[in-house]
């Protein structure tokens, strides 16, 4: 059974939080809050939970869409290939916030993503989950938590979020209702910026 976790963005709880980051240290999956929908994250180091969240979702690990969860735009250079002035700009005017970028991937990639050209890179305004990737270490790969009603698309509520995914995860964050718009997906691999779906986030940006 997944243990749960009550936290509020106004002012996480330190020993909370240290226990989400042991639990993802230790291989564990998690269901965290963004500033768009619930996601369910590890972390990037460990294949064995990356492997295990590729297998709830029925993609292959290698072929996963993943975003990568930053807690700010300090880590970047570390799995991103040099980005222009300009992008530079976009990132730094609209992070964090409800965004996904897709860049061209480095060498450092995890072994398992070793084969992927692009990485969708995420960092989302929400405390929770900065102080829990700040205190990690490096980034969470992370999905969006679907609802099996296309109508709804997202669940929002923690408690039927604890519910459903009770034998899947090991820890649920409850932090309140979420959203059930996701975020906007902006590829920026060639040069000019190309919106992807439109979510959260506002495309004026551009």
């Amino acid at each position: 059974m997944a243990q749960r976790i009550r936290l509020y963005t106004e002012n996480p709880n330190q020993r909370h939080i240290d226990q989400v980051v042991n639990c993802l240290r230790n291989g564990g999956l998690v269901i965290y809050p963004t500033d768009t929908v619930y996601g369910l994250g590890c972390d990037i180091t460990n294949t064995r939970a990356l492997e295990k969240i590729a297998k709830i979702k029925g993609v292959k690990l290698q072929k996963a869409n993943f975003s990568f969860i930053c807690s700010d735009l300090s880590n970047l250079s570390d799995y991103v290939k040099q980005i222009d002035n300009a992008t530079f700009k976009l990132l730094k005017r609209t992070l964090p916030g409800p965004y996904t970028y897709i860049l061209p991937g480095n060498n450092n990639l995890p072994t398992v993503f070793k084969k992927k050209k692009t990485v969708g890179i995420r960092v989302p305004d929400n405390s929770i989950c900065q102080l829990i990737v700040e205190q990690l270490g490096n980034p969470i790969v992370s999905t969006s938590i679907h609802d099996e009603d296309e109508v709804i698309e997202y669940t929002t509520d923690p408690e039927l979020i604890a519910e459903k995914w009770d034998h899947l995860v090991d820890m649920v964050i409850d932090a309140g209702y979420g959203g059930n718009v996701a975020s906007t997906i902006i590829d920026l691999t060639s040069g000019a910026p190309v919106v992807i779906r439109e979510g959260k986030g506002t495309i004026d940006i551009l």
